[in-house]
């Protein structure tokens, strides 16, 4: 984690969004229940309509049903386990034509196992950048306090360039 995954995704979403027919951004997939995924799913693509879903089973159904035809861009982040993808229907062919799902992990095994279409790993920071985003999060400043610059360039490399992890 760290190298800005939900970042990265966060800023495609924004860009693309308007050109789909729905949309969404589930985050924080590793603390939440299917079951409130999968109704936040179809909420913010269906909007007013009754998005309640009493079992992971029944919401399986639900999206395949109500979303199979819709071109949307969701966005998965943070997946963690199978389980959460197969709550959400997340298959190749899960949603219309022109669809597109993105999907972040730090397991490329499950993207592996969806046999996903394209992987692409974010490369780890320069060291320089690594130590300003962690003087960001520690000093609110982008370098170091004095005294703390040799600590902290040191925490940053020994960090490998994945400075929030």
């Amino acid at each position: 984690g760290g190298v800005g995954k939900t970042t990265v995704a966060k800023v495609i979403f924004n860009k693309y969004q308007d050109m789909f027919e729905g949309k969404s951004f589930l985050q924080n997939m590793r603390e939440r229940k299917l079951v409130k995924l999968q109704e936040q799913l179809l909420f913010d693509i269906l909007k007013p309509a009754n998005t309640k879903v009493s079992s992971v089973d029944q919401g399986i159904e639900e999206i395949e049903k109500r979303l199979g035809s819709r071109r949307v861009l969701v966005i998965v982040d943070d997946i963690d386990h199978m389980e959460q993808l197969e709550a959400l229907a997340i298959k190749c062919n899960s949603f219309g034509a022109g669809s597109r799902i993105i999907i972040t992990t730090r397991d490329e095994h499950l993207l592996k196992i969806l046999e996903v279409v394209e992987i692409y790993s974010l490369p780890a920071m320069s060291i320089e950048k690594a130590l300003q985003l962690l003087s960001w999060h520690a000093f609110r400043k982008n370098y170091p306090n004095e005294g703390y610059f040799e600590l902290a360039r040191k925490a940053a490399d020994y960090c490998g360039g994945v400075p929030l992890a």
